[in-house]
């Protein structure tokens, strides 16, 4: 299909860190694409920020991940570190809930990075497109560098 005419869309860090290419995610789910597409960042910092302009569809009440649909229905999954699941909520504060419309660069969580790591929860975090299927020259060329959150651009896609 040829994408020339259509805008680009951009995905902004929603965390500061590394980026990883999501093939190399320790977690199946994640680098074998079963919930989406995208690329994973090693988090630094204490907050999670929203990639994108949209409605907070999905927020899990363990707090770690959340969905943002965009105006043009392309659903941004982001997940906190691996396996932080586990740890239902705790070191985990949300700043919103769902419903809520939201600008690109929102704060929507903070965690306590230290209790994370004393829980040994790996920070790599998955920031995924989840419908994939309905965007075009899906990519990032930035594995291996280091993002700012709410600045850098990590991935873009057309519609």
């Amino acid at each position: 299909m040829n994408t020339a005419n259509k805008p680009i869309k951009n995905i902004i860090a929603p965390f500061s860190g590394k980026i990883v290419d999501l093939s190399k995610v320790p977690d199946p789910v994640f680098s074998e694409k079963l919930t989406g597409d995208g690329i994973a960042i090693l988090a630094t910092g204490t907050e999670v920020l929203a990639p994108c302009d949209g409605r907070i569809t999905l927020f899990f009440e363990t707090k770690h991940a959340f969905a943002i649909t965009t105006e043009a229905g392309v659903q941004i999954l982001v997940h906190l570190g691996l396996d932080t699941v586990i740890l239902n909520g705790e070191g985990i504060t949300a700043l919103h809930k769902t419903g809520d419309i939201v600008k690109v660069g929102t704060p929507i969580l903070q965690f306590d990075r230290s209790f994370l790591q004393k829980k040994k929860i790996n920070l790599i975090s998955p920031v995924l497109i989840v419908n994939y299927e309905t965007v075009h020259d899906m990519h990032s060329n930035l594995v291996g560098t280091c993002v700012e959150a709410g600045f850098d651009t990590v991935l873009q896609y057309a519609i």
